[in-house]
């Protein structure tokens, strides 16, 4: 079912906002069937911290500069969110995936994901300034240096300190991971098609706010007006026949008549090669008429078949007209061959 993409800056709140919408939607899940009757939607909350991915693995500054656009920590860590979501995509399930999300071209793939199994998705922001997002993060670098000078684990998880990020198992960033995963953080765009629909919800949006950006966000991914998902029609194989597949028709007519040259001409060539036609014009022959004295090989006649090939791939989307159908190929090929052997010397 449909895929909630939650994105954001570091430590700006966005795992608080996914916990108020996982509440959200298993409340709504709740009431909405019938008295009786089982729930139409599974819910599920895909994170770094549900599949214990940690957070030092986008932590590109003790790399060197050559080498991290090849990061292999964080490829792994996304090769894993991406098949729990994968995973978890049905037409029976809502799936949020909270995490930075910060990469355009991440959020296609997962777009590309909805698409595939024909289930809608939609992207939710989380806003939050840049200096306040920093100033959370400092905040949780000295309380976990307090916790750890006390020699105690943090792993409390409760927003005790009502900084905004609640359930952060994981912690802070380090400052110059923080500052690289911001520099590297690309907005999504409400006028691309992969972050549409987006939704917004401010730092300052209390619960009333948030549950009026909850309702159109549930309206769009499971309510009775939300958009029809269709397959993407450039990935439907075409069929292999003669209103199917204009390359392939035209591959096979094409070696069809070389065929019958080879196996009809003389010793030493100079026959007339008749070629039956096709289509309507059943009873209508085609004649190939091959030079005199001079026996045509198969390396000829496949060059010029391949030059014929070349010069007619353009009528791709047209065989349906008529035009280019089988019985067209026959004669304009016949005629390309007339052609060439009036001038081969």
């Amino acid at each position: 079912m449909p895929l909630i993409i939650v994105t954001g800056f570091p430590t700006s709140g966005k795992t608080t906002r996914a916990k108020q919408l996982h509440t959200y939607l298993t409340e709504r899940i709740q009431t909405a069937p019938p008295s009786g009757s089982a729930p139409k939607y599974r819910l599920h909350l895909i994170s770094d911290q549900t599949l214990s991915i940690s957070r030092s693995v986008y932590d590109l500054s003790a790399l060197p500069a050559h080498t991290r656009s090849a990061n292999a920590s964080e490829k792994d860590a996304r090769a894993s969110l991406y098949g729990a979501v994968k995973r978890a995509l049905s037409d029976r399930d809502i799936v949020i995936l909270d995490g930075l999300n910060y990469i355009k071209g991440w959020r296609y793939q997962l777009f590309c994901e909805a698409k595939a199994v024909r289930t809608p998705s939609c992207v939710l922001q989380v806003g939050c300034s840049r200096e306040r997002s920093r100033l959370l993060n400092e905040a949780r670098l000295a309380r976990e240096a307090a916790v750890e000078g006390a020699g105690e684990a943090r792993r409390e998880g409760n927003d005790v300190d009502g900084d905004g990020d609640g359930g952060n198992e994981e912690g802070a960033y380090e400052p110059a991971n923080w500052e690289n995963l911001v520099f590297r953080y690309e907005e999504p765009n409400a006028m691309t098609r992969w972050d549409s629909p987006l939704f917004t919800l401010i730092w300052e949006d209390g619960e009333e706010q948030a549950k009026q950006v909850f309702d159109s966000l549930w309206d769009a991914i499971a309510g009775d007006t939300r958009k029809v998902v269709k397959p993407n029609q450039a990935t439907v194989q075409r069929g292999r026949d003669a209103g199917g597949d204009y390359l392939y028709v035209l591959d096979r007519e094409t070696q069809e008549i070389v065929k019958r040259i080879l196996d009809q001409q003389g010793d030493e060539g100079g026959n007339d090669v008749k070629i039956p036609q096709s289509g309507a014009n059943g009873n209508e022959e085609l004649v190939v008429e091959l030079p005199a004295g001079k026996k045509i090989g198969l390396p000829q006649l496949q060059r010029l078949r391949r030059a014929f090939m070349g010069l007619n791939r353009g009528g791709i989307g047209l065989e349906n007209v008529g035009n280019l159908g089988p019985g067209r190929i026959r004669k304009s090929f016949v005629g390309y061959l007339n052609d060439a052997f009036e001038n081969y010397g």
